[in-house]
């Protein structure tokens, strides 16, 4: 969707430079989810260190001698700071900016701290690794996802992580809850792309839409007497072509996964009349695809 937005050519240009805009896109979401794990290695080391420091005291209690290590000692900050292959992939894209930026982790760290789940986590004993994926899945959810000083951050960082975030913070919740200790390092790799065909679509999708945008407009157009220049132009024009592509050009995607999608998308990034405005041009298209018996899906019930 933005590399067709940001589109200025013709249908008759060569699209590689819009191929390399939409992987290096897609590159950089990789790129905030191995910031964030660098962070969830800081938040670790930020925890050995005040344990460390503590027990430096000249005046140290009992319980500054033999600290609660809970924390940081959490099974799956240690997976992932323990990760050889993680710390390497991080270090070759330079993307552990937390030294410089390290005020970020002290924000986190003592929002984590000072919560009841982090009170309630340490004062249960000995933990199994259930419960630390449980107490790292509800700090990420609740504190670390949240945190709107995390979330200026990353935009003033680079501007398409906010378009990013939702999907890496799902993703990484995904990993805490199928983390296994015998899992391999590779685990805790990125994954963008489920397998080639998948990265192919992408590719596909560009170009089938950027070849036909013309055709698709017009369609477009025809479905409405009341058509609004404006919108065309928008962002709601480039999601219709999108369906529409892949009403045509992707037989084995259901129509209603179609629209869904790009109904949520509208929802999510354009105006609030935009998913009503899309969902009635797509309903009379699909329509006009079932009386004239064209662009048929592939498989049952697909239509």
């Amino acid at each position: 969707m933005q590399s067709l937005f940001a589109f200025k050519g013709t249908e008759s240009d060569d699209f590689k430079k819009d191929e390399k805009f939409l992987y290096n896109s897609i590159d950089k979401m990789s790129d905030l989810y191995y910031a964030i794990m660098a962070l969830m290695i800081e938040l670790q080391k930020k925890a050995n260190s005040k344990l460390e420091l503590s027990q430096k005291k000249m005046l140290a209690t009992q319980e500054d001698i033999n600290p609660n290590r809970k924390f940081a000692d959490n099974a799956v900050l240690e997976f992932i700071s323990n990760n050889t292959m993680l710390k390497e992939v991080i270090e070759k894209r330079k993307l552990n900016f937390w030294d410089l930026d390290f005020e970020y982790v002290d924000v986190i760290y003592k929002s984590i701290f000072e919560s009841d789940l982090y009170k309630e986590y340490m004062a249960k004993g000995p933990s199994d690794l259930k419960e630390d994926k449980d107490f790292m899945i509800d700090v990420y959810a609740e504190i670390i996802a949240p945190n709107d000083k995390l979330f200026d951050y990353f935009e003033d960082k680079q501007i398409t992580w906010v378009d990013d975030l939702p999907v890496v913070n799902t993703a990484i919740i995904k990993k805490f809850t199928k983390l296994k200790l015998t899992k391999p390092e590779t685990h805790l790799i990125a994954e963008l792309y489920k397998d080639e065909d998948d990265k192919t679509f992408a590719k596909d999708l560009l170009y089938k839409t950027l070849l036909n945008s013309t055709k698709f407009t017009e369609e477009i157009a025809a479905k409405t007497t009341n058509w609004d220049a404006e919108r065309l132009a928008s962002l709601d024009g480039v999601l219709l072509q999108m369906a529409i592509c892949e009403f045509q050009k992707f037989p084995s995607i259901p129509v209603k996964v179609t629209i869904n999608e790009y109904l949520e998308i509208a929802k999510e990034y354009s105006t609030p009349k935009s998913s009503v405005f899309i969902n009635g041009i797509l309903d009379k298209i699909v329509k006009e695809y079932k009386e004239n018996n064209i662009h048929n899906k592939v498989g049952r019930g697909l239509m």
